[in-house]
């Protein structure tokens, strides 16, 4: 129970971490409106899947995707300095569908409430009055 607690800060921090050098650290502009949703890391700490979103289509996706890898090695080497270890992990960046899915689901309830709004038909077919 202590290791998963463990991992979980360690997690946390990896988090916090890499969202400041975004903000702060990475002159890069390709990542400029990326947010990380999360950080699952290895139980040996020696792999960090970090989840990422950034608002735009494909194009504006695999591009914050091709600068978060090309920062890796920087933001390694502070992740090696701030987590005090000798080796830090192995960052792999996966973007993070979360945000459009919730988007496609608020978008179709939309739609069929706008479409429940319409009159319906009586047994005639007549639109009822309302």
């Amino acid at each position: 129970m202590a290791k998963s607690y463990r991992i979980e800060r360690v997690n946390e921090t990896i988090k916090e971490i890499i969202g400041d050098l975004l903000l702060n650290g990475i002159k890069d502009p390709r990542v400029g409106f990326v947010t990380i949703t999360g950080v699952r890391t290895s139980g040996d700490l020696s792999v960090a899947r970090v989840h990422y979103s950034v608002l735009g289509d494909e194009e504006v996706r695999s591009t914050a995707h091709k600068g978060l890898v090309s920062a890796a090695r920087f933001i390694q080497r502070v992740l090696a300095k701030e987590l005090k270890v000798r080796i830090s992990p192995h960052l792999v960046f996966i973007y993070d569908d979360s945000l459009d899915r919730a988007m496609r689901i608020e978008e179709m309830l939309r739609e069929a409430e706008a479409g429940s709004q319409e009159p319906k038909a009586d047994v005639d077919g007549d639109k009822a009055t309302e």
